[in-house]
């Protein structure tokens, strides 16, 4: 009968182990196959794996009794932890199934095999309950152990990918790098640049937000042709370092940096880790008369300041920048502004771009285009062209409603702009949030300045998620904003359900930063 029990606890025990490795594997891809972060993000929802503490007690208790309660309550545990791990339903970014993936999975069916064999070939039939407990309780920590084991030809194969794109680009000796890094402004420069560039150059740039060394490689070894002139190449960092990694892969011969601020200080640890790591792109371009950055920003004038660098080309509002712009109209049908580069002025330009942030990146896009022999006639045209990246500030309507989806904009600089895009708009104004993350210990207090000033915007404000939204709701209601106007939803459906639902012959509707499944 014990025999029979036992294969029964099995096949629920196996059926348990799949979906809760494909569940945090998931997750652990979300967090960039970082173990470290991985660990951080298990303490962080701890509640959530109770169960499997239970699970570990049963298999201590299956050392020293096999009695017929222990099975029946260890199935009732067990279907129990197979419904709370399972698979998310409707993820917002659903595990992709890359190879690196289905290689870990593979490893983690080859471990968990191993285990089990062990404990039911122990000699006795008490080992076989223990083992299954033990495993199952273990069962989250499989893909970190898999990603362990693996860890060796996984640092071989993505050496040897690196290798093949720097050869792809060893071949293509004519093509002009432009790595592009910032806090924020990264993706929505390198759209634009990449757009007016193409005025008299073929380009390439990193799709999406391609931001990592494996997303710039895949990128090269995809994408790049022997015809491509310009290769656009945005760099992304969460550490010291990082930068450095995609520089050493394509060697920038251009620069820019669009902005230092607190965006990923939980990584950083600090604002001076975020400014050597910014300006690992600053060392890495030999000719400082090729590098670009934004004169506004206080953290890059500094250290700038700091070098004594006297070669580099700043942009900005500030007429103290080398390009600047001027005669700025803003409406919420777009933007006409003028631009002095160096002496030369480029009068009545248009742009369907909200916001003067839009404006600075425009600057610093048309210095570097400038720079390379596109003509100003061609800039103006296609300036006129340009469109919002995907996510970022990006217009689009619902029948009476506007919709500023913002969600890939989550630090301080970038959410006070999306309010001011939103204030120029007629209507009702309703904004829908999770808050910013990864502000490290600023991060509530951003929170509660970001509420205070959404209060003196908006006319309802809809907060996504209860605990991480406190200092946003604190910040509103200080401001003294109507408590039935604010409202904390569990889910961005439910918040945008709800703004849709709201009278009103006009209203706006602003997404702020949208948070994937592993927050």
């Amino acid at each position: 009968m014990y025999l029979i029990l036992n294969i029964i606890c099995l096949v629920l025990s196996a059926a348990a182990s799949v979906l809760c490795v494909i569940r945090t594997t998931h997750m652990f891809q979300l967090n960039s196959y970082k173990p470290k972060v991985q660990l951080k993000w298990m303490r962080k929802n701890f509640s959530h794996y109770v169960i499997n503490c239970i699970l570990l007690v049963l298999s201590i208790a299956a050392l020293f009794t096999n009695a017929l309660w222990l099975y029946i309550v260890f199935f009732a545990f067990a279907l129990i932890f197979a419904l709370v791990n399972r698979p998310m339903k409707n993820a917002k970014k659903p595990l992709v199934y890359t190879a690196r993936v289905k290689r870990m999975l593979v490893t983690d069916l080859i471990v968990w095999l191993l285990l089990n064999a062990a404990a039911f070939f122990a000699g006795d039939e008490r080992y076989g309950l223990f083992g299954m407990g033990l495993i199952l309780a273990l069962v989250p920590v499989l893909p970190l152990i898999g990603n362990l084991i693996n860890s060796p030809i996984e640092k071989a194969i993505r050496q040897y990918y690196i290798n093949d794109a720097k050869k792809m680009l060893k071949a293509c000796p004519d093509l002009k790098v432009i790595g592009i890094t910032g806090s924020y402004g990264k993706t929505s420069v390198k759209y634009y640049l990449s757009t007016v560039l193409k005025a008299k150059y073929n380009v390439l740039m990193t799709p999406e937000s391609y931001n990592t060394p494996m997303g710039v490689v895949k990128t090269i070894r995809e994408q790049l042709r022997p015809t491509h002139e310009i290769f656009v190449c945005e760099m992304g960092a969460r550490h010291v370092g990082d930068i450095k990694e995609i520089c050493d892969i394509v060697f920038p011969e251009y620069g820019i940096i669009t902005s230092i601020g607190e965006q990923h200080l939980e990584t950083f640890k600090s604002i001076e880790n975020i400014i050597k790591t910014k300006f690992e792109l600053y060392d890495a371009v030999a000719d400082k008369d090729k590098m670009f950055l934004n004169g506004d920003n206080e953290n890059i004038t500094k250290t700038l300041i700091g070098k004594g660098d006297k070669i580099s080309h700043t942009y900005g509002l500030n007429e103290k920048n080398e390009t600047y712009a001027y005669d700025i109209k803003v409406t919420n049908k777009g933007t006409v502004f003028s631009v002095c580069c160096r002496g030369q002025k480029i009068e009545g330009l248009q742009t369907p771009l909200v916001g003067e942030h839009n404006v600075i990146n425009l600057t610093g896009v048309i210095s570097v285009c400038l720079s390379l022999g596109v003509e100003a006639e061609d800039i103006k045209l296609f300036v006129k062209k340009l469109a919002s990246p995907p996510h970022r500030l990006q217009l689009t309507r619902r029948g009476n409603t506007a919709i500023i989806d913002d969600a890939y904009n989550s630090n301080p600089a970038g959410c006070e702009a999306a309010l001011k895009t939103l204030s120029l708009f007629d209507g009702v104004k309703v904004l829908i949030t999770p808050g910013m993350v990864e502000l490290g210990e600023m991060q509530d207090q951003c929170n509660y300045e970001f509420g205070r000033q959404a209060a003196a915007v908006c006319d309802n404000i809809y907060l996504v998620g209860r605990k991480q939204t406190q200092p946003i709701y604190k910040g509103v209601m200080e401001a003294g904003f109507s408590a039935d106007k604010l409202v904390v939803c569990d889910s961005f459906m439910d918040a945008y359900n709800k703004a849709m639902a709201l009278p009103g012959t006009e209203k706006i509707i602003l997404i702020e930063n949208d948070l994937p499944d592993n927050y």
